[in-house]
């Protein structure tokens, strides 16, 4: 019985477990999404979310030197400190999703993409209203001036 044991083995000895953690967050860092078996993808998740959260809220010499021992390469830390983190400012948690793929051919494995979830905000068209509310206000218009047509029309035709 696994009770109160916490974490996931994946049949690994710790030191290849360690290793295959540092190399699935480096490649997810530097690639912005990955393909992996759904267990790894789930492994990984919390692992990189932390390191996003660290990297985001605290860019101190500690910090590089930490997120320097937890990924493999300093393009990775880069890429981290300066491109991911700044997306991230005013999110807590969630940095990521996983989407489940086809079972793989060879073993019928659960194969799952991992990815950044990357939003882009919507920008203000005028008077600070985003897209939709413009698309609103126009449709509203639209109706109005149809309406005043209509009116129109059957006053002159009386």
């Amino acid at each position: 019985m696994r009770h109160r044991v916490q974490g996931k083995k994946l049949n690994r000895d710790p030191a290849h477990r360690k290793a295959l953690m540092k190399n699935l967050s480096t490649s997810l860092i530097t690639h912005k999404s990955i393909e992996t078996t759904l267990a790894k993808a789930k492994f990984v998740r919390p692992y990189v979310e932390k390191l996003v959260t660290k990297a985001k809220n605290d860019q101190s010499f500690t910090t590089v030197k930490y997120l320097k021992n937890k990924l493999t390469t300093k393009t990775a830390v880069r890429s981290l400190i300066d491109d991911i983190a700044p997306l991230y400012k005013k999110r807590n948690g969630g940095y990521t999703r996983i989407i489940k793929l086809p079972e793989r051919d060879g073993d019928n494995a659960k194969m799952a993409r991992i990815e950044f979830i990357i939003e882009k905000p919507q920008k203000p068209t005028r008077k600070g209203r985003t897209k939709k509310t413009e698309e609103k206000v126009e449709e509203a218009s639209v109706e109005t001036t149809v309406e005043k047509e209509e009116k129109n029309e059957e006053n002159t035709g009386e």
